[in-house]
């Protein structure tokens, strides 16, 4: 939900909660989430009142809602470190809902927008079978390769989708991440909320831990979204 951020914003946040074991993408294992140092551990290592908790979670990176950088696709691509800041936070977004029903996403959803340099998000409502079976299952919205093709003909500068993939999982040449990604392009998937923003003005951020070596992360997606 939209919560008040300041007298002309509202922020939106478009981000799926982590959660100990939860299911993000199918055949792919939850996270663990533990204690490092309990509450009670450590009692022995502070004065008598003072106590601390440090956690641990160890995850695969395609948890939760993520990011996608070159990395991911391409050895030898950008990877979360290489990629500058610019491409995740303090973006002009546009958001846009894909008819009701519909898998296969093609350009005309697109029309007539200017999304040059733009945050793209791509409403489906795949989102509502998030945590049940269904979610990963056949079936779920994904970006047609001409879609993809419309959009890298206009430079976007990040591009978001509420499904299960931004690709037809069953279509194992992955056209929407392969072109992006090659165009240096970063995904998000597994947003949430995106009905809030669609038709709106926004400024758009989801910016990972900047890992090297890696080129999946999780983020902290959110829209602040302007008001009246």
């Amino acid at each position: 939900m939209g919560e008040m951020s300041n007298q002309k914003h509202i922020l939106v946040d478009l981000s799926h909660p982590v959660r100990d074991g939860m299911t993000t993408y199918p055949g792919l294992p939850g996270p663990v989430i533990e204690d490092h140092m309990s509450w009670e551990d450590s009692h022995a290592r502070y004065a008598s009142g003072t106590e601390f908790q440090i956690g641990r979670i160890t995850l695969v990176a395609n948890t939760g809602t993520y990011v996608d950088v070159p990395a991911h696709r391409f050895r030898g691509g950008a990877d979360l470190s290489q990629m500058p800041l610019s491409r995740f936070i303090d973006l002009n977004g546009t958001a846009v809902s894909a008819p009701t029903g519909a898998r296969d996403i093609g350009p005309e959803v697109f029309r007539g927008l200017d999304v040059a340099g733009r945050a793209v998000l791509v409403h489906t409502g795949w989102d509502q079978y998030w945590g049940t079976p269904r979610y990963g299952m056949d079936g779920h919205p994904f970006l047609s390769a001409s879609a993809v093709e419309w959009l890298l003909s206009q430079g976007p500068a990040i591009v978001g989708i509420d499904s299960v993939n931004i690709d037809d999982m069953r279509d194992l040449t992955r056209p929407a991440h392969t072109g992006l990604l090659k165009a240096g392009i970063p995904i998000v998937e597994h947003m949430t909320s995106l009905r809030q923003v669609v038709g709106t003005r926004f400024r758009f951020n989801a910016a990972p831990v900047p890992v090297a070596g890696m080129g999946t992360f999780p983020v902290r997606a959110y829209a602040l979204v302007e008001g009246d």
